[in-house]
């Protein structure tokens, strides 16, 4: 029983800190909401940012295997995949009407700055989604999609820090309009092997 309890309390975390701040869902909205006390919580957890860094495992935890099954399915061209994957976060975004984004960027604005353990594991979670980028993308400059000197690892780079981005926007204007138009950016970006396009003829 004390199991369930302590993973309704970080699954109920994950939900609240996509939609709210840190201090916007506040402890007592959490409790309220699972049905727990303070007192169960501080016995589960011990101190607020060790249930933060549980509740980052977890969403962590989540985005691997989304990785996983997506980038990782070779029966799909590369670029596809990603893709498919900014369209599957898309359609996540609007199944919650565009009001819940992503905990990690969330976390990161609001907690990142001050906390060092959580800026250390916002950090290393941010560089485990490049590298699966980076795989993928790999993967499709080996397959010809990309020019050869393509650069991967700063197209992985500019494809987190990019999403991240298109989220927020998406977030605050409350439709998927920033997912779409950074979805065709970047893939027209990366093919040309993330060069901007020359404007100065037109």
């Amino acid at each position: 029983m004390s199991h369930d309890t302590r993973e309704r309390l970080v699954r109920r975390g994950v939900e609240l800190l996509t939609e709210f701040s840190f201090g916007a869902m506040g402890l007592d909205r959490l409790l309220q909401s699972v049905g727990v006390t303070k007192g169960s919580f501080y016995h589960f957890f011990g101190s607020k940012q060790a249930f933060t860094l549980e509740v980052i495992g977890a969403y962590e935890a989540y985005f691997e295997e989304r990785f996983a099954r997506i980038f990782g399915d070779r029966t799909v061209p590369p670029l596809q995949r990603m893709r498919r994957w900014m369209d599957e976060a898309r359609q996540g975004m609007a199944r919650h009407g565009f009001r819940r984004g992503c905990l990690v960027g969330n976390l990161s604005q609001e907690l990142g700055p001050h906390d060092e353990a959580l800026r250390e594991r916002l950090q290393a979670v941010f560089r485990r989604w490049e590298d699966w980028a980076d795989a993928v993308l790999g993967a499709a400059r080996d397959a010809g999609e990309l020019p050869p000197a393509a650069d991967t690892r700063q197209l992985a780079r500019m494809f987190c820090i990019g999403w991240q981005g298109a989220i927020l926007r998406a977030k605050l204007e409350g439709h998927g309009q920033p997912l779409d138009d950074f979805a065709t950016f970047f893939l027209d970006a990366a093919r040309r092997g993330g060069d901007a396009p020359d404007r100065r003829h037109r």
